[in-house]
């Protein structure tokens, strides 16, 4: 299982080719971008230091993840049509290498490459995208939100929490209720004017009336503090579907396993996230599979032609995993099914392309 020359050989030219592309479209990028920034960067007095550490430091990671299924596909398919159109191999085949074994540092290759994406989209691109969005917020364009109106949720088990509005500024919410539950039965209900966090889950509810239930009885107590332990922070009022991406993979899950605990159901976007974290880097492999299968050939129309059908079919499989995506946040599939079916789809097309090359 030593690496050998050709291997070798093949493994630099499938790295060296996806990480030169890469690098050529984010200076591009880099450079259109910058251009378009300039003026926002120019009126706030922002150094080129600033402007590089705290925005296009994190900036690549975000786009290197977005384009890689591109630029693997169209990687293999350009040095693998050179060193066909070269006929290296045609020489290869002619040694007694077959092409399953050709075959084996593309995967070798798309190995490393999952491991970089998967550890990327996990962990590295959640909080880069995030410092992103926090400097975009602060100097280009602004669209935080501080207030927060109509919000409901189960912080914990049989207990309801229901505030009319909330201001993150001052951590103060106005029409707030608390209701307990024993299965289906009403136990209790706290009704307050103003709300009001402290720390450590400690709330202080103002103007507030209790309301305790024992059969047909009840019992009404005013006053004007109370203070309560309520398992919630006010940051969780203002979680989008933005913000799942982000969560690191451990904050993503344990987010989730707490809105479950809660009773929330309305988690489609964050599951969806959860699951392109793990089917995005597979994308590897099936772009590799995809390419190799295509241009390991020679065929008349030479690395044009395969470049061509492959920015096609990359770019139809980008499409097509940002548009299942949306049949999962409207409910129409489930969040793993909307996934994971374009990686399904196009792993069967490459099967079938890399059958047929072993029979030709």
């Amino acid at each position: 299982m030593l690496l050998t020359r050709i291997d070798r050989y093949i493994i630099g030219k499938f790295l060296g080719t996806f990480f030169f592309s890469i690098i050529l479209i984010l200076s591009i990028g880099i450079a259109f971008d910058l251009t378009e920034k300039m003026d926002d960067f120019y009126e706030y007095q922002l150094s080129a230091k600033e402007v590089i550490m705290e925005y296009y430091i994190h900036f690549i990671p975000y786009y290197m993840n977005m384009f890689s299924p591109l630029f693997i596909f169209i990687s293999v398919i350009f040095f693998t049509s050179k060193m066909a159109g070269n006929s290296e191999i045609i020489a290869m085949l002619a040694s007694g290498i077959s092409i399953r074994r050709i075959f084996r540092p593309y995967m070798l290759s798309a190995t490393f490459l999952f491991v970089l994406l998967f550890v990327l989209a996990g962990w590295i691109i959640p909080p880069a995208s995030g410092h992103l969005l926090s400097f975009q917020d602060k100097y280009i364009e602004s669209f935080s939100i501080s207030n927060a109106h109509n919000i409901q949720m189960e912080v914990e088990p049989g207990t309801i929490l229901y505030i009319e509005s909330y201001q993150l500024k001052n951590n103060q919410g106005y029409r707030a209720s608390l209701e307990h539950f024993e299965g289906k039965t009403l136990t209790s209900r706290i009704t307050a004017q103003r709300i009001q966090y402290d720390s450590l889950y400690q709330w202080h509810l103002n103007d507030y009336v209790r309301r305790d239930f024992n059969g047909l009885h009840e019992t009404l107590t005013r006053g004007y503090r109370l203070d309560t332990v309520i398992p919630m922070h006010p940051d969780e009022m203002f979680v989008t579907a933005m913000d799942a991406q982000h969560m690191t993979n451990p904050e993503l899950k344990h987010y989730m396993d707490r809105q479950r605990q809660r009773g929330a159901g309305n988690l489609q976007a964050f599951e969806t996230e959860w699951w392109k974290r793990f089917a995005s880097p597979i994308g590897a492999f099936i772009m590799t599979l995809l390419g190799f299968t295509m241009s390991c050939r020679k065929v008349r129309g030479g690395m044009g032609k395969n470049l061509g059908i492959g920015i096609t079919l990359s770019a139809l499989y980008i499409l097509f995993s940002t548009v299942s995506s949306t049949f999962s946040v409207s409910g129409v599939l489930s969040p793993f099914m909307a996934v994971w079916i374009p990686n399904i789809l196009f792993l069967i097309i490459g099967v079938c392309l890399y059958i047929r090359v072993m029979r030709s």
